[in-house]
């Protein structure tokens, strides 16, 4: 009987050290499994300062089309179509900081914070911003 018993006692000791020694190797697979990141997932990532430049330059083009955007530009003597194409040469982090200006602006100017004249005052500055970042780019 104690023959036995030690027999079962190395076989469940035996069975234990080895299923310690796979348990590591399973869970080190689970976690490398969890870290995978899908293609969709890196497209997505990819993707995203595209889709935040567009909807940045969005609002820009908003504002600057707006009827008080439209006429700071005739005061300005500036072409819409000129400052719209300059804004493709400014960095990502420029037309973001205009972007945040111009939806503020016109948060402003909806919630009766400033009033029409402060608006196209504000598109103005947004417009000599705009091409003073392109003529010092050139130069």
């Amino acid at each position: 009987m104690n023959a036995r018993v030690r027999f079962c006692a190395s076989m469940l000791g035996l069975a234990v050290w080895v299923g310690g020694a796979v348990s590591p190797a399973r869970a080190q697979s689970q976690e490398m499994r969890q870290h995978v990141v899908t293609l969709e997932e890196l497209n997505k990532q990819a993707a995203r300062p595209a889709e935040t430049r567009q909807a940045n330059e969005g609002a820009i083009r908003h504002l600057l089309s707006s009827d008080a955007g439209q006429e700071a530009l005739k005061s300005a003597k500036v072409d819409y179509q000129r400052v719209d194409k300059a804004l493709g040469q400014l960095s990502d982090e420029e037309v973001a900081q205009l972007a945040d200006r111009s939806r503020q602006a016109e948060s402003d100017f909806a919630a009766g914070s400033i009033s029409a004249k402060h608006l196209a005052y504000i598109i103005l500055a947004i417009i000599v911003i705009v091409v003073i970042i392109v003529i010092a780019r050139a130069v």
